[in-house]
């Protein structure tokens, strides 16, 4: 297969599946290593793809964040099957921290250990779970208008009072390179700190947030388990850096 057939295949693979290893481009085309590592080399240098180690990964653009009426029209019926595998792992006597966000909110609904209390920053967390008459925290602080979540400099001192047994957190982005990311500096500050007081950090994410960049570096991939459902994406390099539990 000539230079020009194998590129634009190349470049296809690599939008349809995210990541690319190189073995699978061998197999794909034919080639031998050598050609698919010239072949990748050159679309890096071509801007088309982002050579990584082992493979290629699409070219990615820094997403916006939606607001939190927006994010729950969004893969509605992914979001709850996540949400029930992340609240199986929920046991009596818990102190857990539940992150605002649609993903997290869809535990809720499962949520059936009585004995058990709940931090959040989620002001529609909170009432949900007051509603369920399960014991509850919510975090002072300013109210960021699109999440609805509670942020700033009161907020990150009334969680460093806390110490948890879990953390259950949103991402808006999952990269092999720059690990976990999200929009506002301020969330991401809450993030940070409930994974620091944590004894285990789960994050939530459905399948539009792998291979996603945003604005803000959370953690790296081997800092956290990820619940994720199945995914069109190819995860096995993900895997070798970070635990995943696929909900199905």
């Amino acid at each position: 297969m000539l230079t020009e057939e194998r590129h634009p295949i190349i470049v296809d693979m690599v939008k349809r599946q995210g990541i690319v290893k190189t073995q699978d481009l061998m197999k794909a085309l034919n080639c031998s290593e050598s050609t698919i590592r010239r072949d990748l080399e050159t679309l890096h240098n071509e801007g088309k793809i982002k050579r990584i180690h082992g493979g290629a990964k699409r070219i990615y653009q820094i997403d916006e964040e939606l607001t939190v009426s927006e994010k729950s029209l969004k893969n509605v019926q992914e979001k709850s099957v996540i949400g029930k595998v992340a609240t199986s792992l929920i046991e009596e006597n818990d102190v857990i921290f539940l992150d605002a966000g649609t993903t997290t909110m869809a535990m809720i609904d499962f949520i059936e250990k009585g004995n058990i209390t709940v931090v959040t920053n989620g002001i529609q967390h909170a009432s949900l779970l007051i509603d369920k008459q399960i014991e509850t925290i919510l975090i002072g602080g300013r109210i960021k208008q699109g999440t609805k979540a509670m942020v700033g400099s009161t907020s990150l001192t009334n969680l460093q009072s806390f110490r948890f047994n879990k953390a259950f957190l949103g991402v808006n982005g999952i990269d092999i390179e720059f690990g976990l990311t999200t929009p506002d500096p301020e969330e991401a500050a809450i993030k940070k700190i409930a994974q620091q007081y944590s004894s285990m950090t789960y994050i939530l994410a459905d399948h539009t947030k792998w291979n996603k960049v945003n604005f803000v570096h959370l953690f790296n991939l081997e800092d956290v388990t990820i619940i994720t459902n199945d995914s069109k994406e190819d995860l096995s390099l993900f895997k070798e850096k970070t635990t995943i539990l696929e909900a199905k």
